[in-house]
């Protein structure tokens, strides 16, 4: 016997009986991102490497230890995407979609990092992302802050705790690098070895240390607050005050700086407690420079990115409800002259039922045996069509879930009964 060949490490399949939480989470998102007016756009899976790291920014963990990254036939450097921000702005800049405009997109897909595998944490997975361009304000900070809590409202999702911060300007950060620099350095014998690397490159990205020694000195580090110019403080206050309004508590968390190099002013994190250290759930911020940075013009942008894998897991863990997606009817069949009629019976029911989950039983068998697989489908409806049947120009319809009788109806008027049945079913 030939050896199996398995799924690569970190690259999960997702079975059928898991697609319920994702149908529920997609058709959710989709259409809360369409109440607020944002459109859909879709982007390859794989770029240029210089994309990311001109985009993400070349001291990331992302670009210095996780894309996967290589030649192509021609010879040049291509990259599976690791988030779908730098590729979003790509493709506003080549279509022109930015010039003088605005716009709302999102886009959905899978997102690809090596990464050491863990509970929530996989090499390929998958992200909801959401940009807006063209809008200098909070007001659309705001806005994407609202949706993405009127979207976990919607999946039943509960015990969300909201944190947010800001990255103030360019100019405002080298100030705050300069004195992050400054106090780091007069702990270095503390620094653990990530901090050291990055002391001199990109000292930000010690606060985002994960390691628990070094806590307390993160905690310590001067606070970015007091880097901030008018601007950047009139910003926040605009978002902090906007936020209150619309009744969603917050608090600011002064270490917060995601771990993207993009991120000006506004950042924000959904976090929960039920997913252990993959706690952050939903990440977003203001990226005013990275059109300009890709090659467009100056065009302020926000965004924010969830991840599916874990909304998925929290879903779960929370026990949402979920998305029927098992068949409503499960058509058996017997004898030559029954089944000859089966696929046009079948196509005419859908046409009558456009939202009808109709399972054709094939592959032969006898009535029992095609009950028991009608039953295990999970299906409120068995419809009967035998040589009988056939020749009647009838249907039995026997419902699976209930002790309501097995009833027969002409087949013009199957449709309306079957819609009928299920809409009992559903009372």
């Amino acid at each position: 016997m030939s050896q199996r060949i398995q799924s690569i490490r970190g690259m999960q399949d997702v079975l059928p009986a898991e697609n319920a939480l994702w149908h529920t989470l997609e058709r959710t998102a989709g259409e809360v991102f369409a109440a607020y007016g944002y459109e859909q756009i879709r982007l390859p899976i794989m770029e240029r490497t210089a994309l990311f790291e001109r985009g993400v920014g070349e001291v990331t963990d992302i670009v210095e230890k996780e894309l996967y990254t290589f030649d192509d036939r021609g010879g040049e450097s291509m990259s599976l995407r690791p988030e779908g921000t730098a590729g979003a702005v790509r493709a506003g800049i080549q279509h022109g979609l930015l010039h003088n405009a605005t716009q709302r997109l999102w886009y959905v897909g899978p997102m690809f990092r090596y990464e050491r595998p863990q509970k929530g944490r996989q090499r390929q997975f998958h992200q909801f992302g959401v940009e807006a361009f063209g809008q200098a304000g909070p007001d659309v900070d705001i806005e994407q802050i609202a949706m993405s809590s009127r979207l976990f409202s919607r999946l039943g999702i509960a015990g969300l705790r909201l944190e947010i911060n800001t990255l103030g300007t360019p100019a405002e950060r080298a100030a705050y690098r300069d004195a992050l620099h400054a106090y780091f350095s007069a702990h270095h014998e503390t620094l653990d070895a990530d901090s050291k690397r990055r002391l001199d490159r990109n000292p930000l990205r010690i606060l985002d240390s994960k390691n628990p020694e070094m806590a307390a000195l993160i905690a310590a580090a001067p606070a970015f607050t007091d880097y901030l110019g008018p601007e950047s403080a009139a910003h926040f206050q605009g978002l902090c005050d906007g936020i209150a309004a619309l009744g969603i508590d917050y608090s600011i968390n002064p270490r917060l700086v995601r771990g993207l190099d993009y991120y000006t002013r506004t950042v924000f994190e959904w976090i929960t407690d039920d997913l252990g250290a993959q706690n952050a759930v939903c990440s977003g911020g203001r990226f005013d420079g990275l059109v300009a940075q890709l090659g467009g013009s100056d065009t302020p942008a926000t965004g924010f990115a969830m991840g599916v894998e874990r909304v998925v897991a929290l879903m779960e863990a929370q026990g949402v409800a979920l998305d029927d997606v098992a068949p409503q009817a499960y058509l058996v069949h017997t004898g030559d002259a029954a089944s000859a009629r089966v696929p046009a019976l079948a196509e005419r029911l859908r046409d009558a039922l456009p939202g009808l989950r109709l399972r054709v039983h094939a592959g032969g068998g006898s009535f029992k045996s095609q009950f028991k697989k009608a039953d295990k489908s999970g299906a409120r409806l068995a419809l009967v069509f035998g040589d009988d049947e056939a020749a009647n120009d009838t249907l039995q319809i026997k419902p699976l879930t209930d002790d309501r009788e097995q009833e027969t109806v002409g087949l013009a008027e199957a449709p309306a009964r079957i819609a009928a049945l299920l809409a009992d079913a559903r009372g």
